[in-house]
């Protein structure tokens, strides 16, 4: 479970990227909404010492439980469903000791501890229709229940990371190429049909978010937050108005946008840390993604390089994601900006993730 580490192969660089992100997290909460900003400190600790644990448990050992922690990722999504508390229409988290949850953020970290494992057991013979196809439904029945909730960006960044994750593992390209092809055009026929179909299948509040992305000025009542959010970040021109402050017009003191302090935070870096602090989000977001890369592909094994993959492909895909959404080129996905948000479950699941991240860094390749 536990073994003897040298301390020159642990990655301090990763571990001040992700400190220093979530630190900037901190002061851009305490800005948005003060009240927040203690709680998210009490995340940062917690995340810390969760992580140091985790850096110190060999990952092929936490590997071996793969089915336990894929029954376990099931279980918490079905107590959503049971025993779920409904906050803005949707049933995403459950009350522990008074402590709300949400399994959909935890979920993406045992999601990608599950495959790491499988993907690699059955390296061989992953392109084999049988197997493929067993991947595919035991993706699947996270998603649904992930979608079901309803929570439909998170199922898309779960699916992502799948993809992504079967491809390094080895998946036949021809098999990914004619995969992609098929989901681009899928994507045309499903923006089509939602256009003209989309209250019939769709939750009321997705054909909205879709339908106000597409046209802002009829859907306004749905769009104002996006748009709102777009202008801004454009108000902060290069360094902000600083933060903290008391112009009655910015999007936290003049309640323009909503819950600021979590899916929409990058707009206040936008208005507040301007261009340079906006930059700044993104470059350190980036430095991450590309460090958990670096460290994958060290690894010693293929599961170490896929739980680096997936990580990274978590932490970069859902940034891409928040960005393109307070930027107005998505729609809107309801996603947090890793390590930046306010979300304690957020925060301590990424910091799992980090922490496997560092373990496979610890792991001395066999040559």
């Amino acid at each position: 479970m536990l073994k003897r580490y040298r301390l020159k192969d642990f990655d301090y660089k990763l571990v001040i990227l992700v400190v220093a992100l979530t630190l900037l997290g901190i002061l851009l909460i305490g800005s948005a909404a003060k009240s927040k900003q203690l709680m998210q400190i009490v995340g940062l600790f917690l995340g810390l010492a969760v992580m140091a644990v985790v850096t110190l448990m060999d990952y092929n050992f936490i590997l071996q439980f793969y089915w336990p922690i894929y029954a376990l990722n099931i279980v918490l999504l079905l107590s959503v469903r049971i025993f779920g508390t409904t906050v803005g229409g949707a049933t995403r988290w459950i009350n522990i000791a008074g402590i709300r949850f949400q399994p959909s953020e935890l979920s993406k970290i045992l999601l990608i501890i599950f495959f790491a494992k499988i993907f690699s057991k059955y390296e061989e013979t992953l392109s084999n229709l049988k197997v493929l196809v067993t991947m595919i439904v035991l993706a699947v029945i996270p998603l649904y229940l992930i979608k079901s909730q309803p929570d439909l960006s998170t199922s898309i960044v779960v699916a992502v990371i799948f993809c992504v994750m079967i491809y390094i593992a080895g998946l036949k390209r021809k098999i990914i190429l004619a995969s992609l092809g098929a989901l681009a055009g899928l994507a045309g026929v499903f923006l089509v049909v939602t256009i003209n179909f989309g209250r019939s299948f769709l939750n009321d509040y997705q054909y909205k978010r879709i339908m106000a992305w597409i046209d802002p000025s009829k859907y306004a009542d749905t769009a104002y937050q996006q748009q709102n959010s777009i202008m801004a970040i454009g108000s902060g021109q290069l360094i902000g108005k600083g933060l903290n402050n008391n112009v009655i017009s910015s999007v936290k003191n003049g309640n323009f946008i909503l819950e600021p302090q979590t899916d929409f935070i990058f707009a206040v870096t936008g208005e507040e840390l301007g261009f340079v602090g906006s930059c700044i989000i993104i470059l350190l977001l980036l430095f991450i993604a590309l460090e958990c890369i670096h460290i994958g592909k060290k690894a010693h094994d293929l599961q170490g390089k896929l739980i680096c993959c997936g990580v990274a492909t978590l932490i970069g895909v859902q940034s891409f994601f928040n960005i393109c959404v307070t930027t107005g080129l998505m729609p809107n996905t309801g996603l947090p900006l890793p390590f930046v948000s306010y979300g304690l479950t957020s925060l301590v699941s990424l910091y799992i993730g980090v922490g496997l991240v560092l373990n496979v860094g610890l792991q001395q390749r066999k040559y």
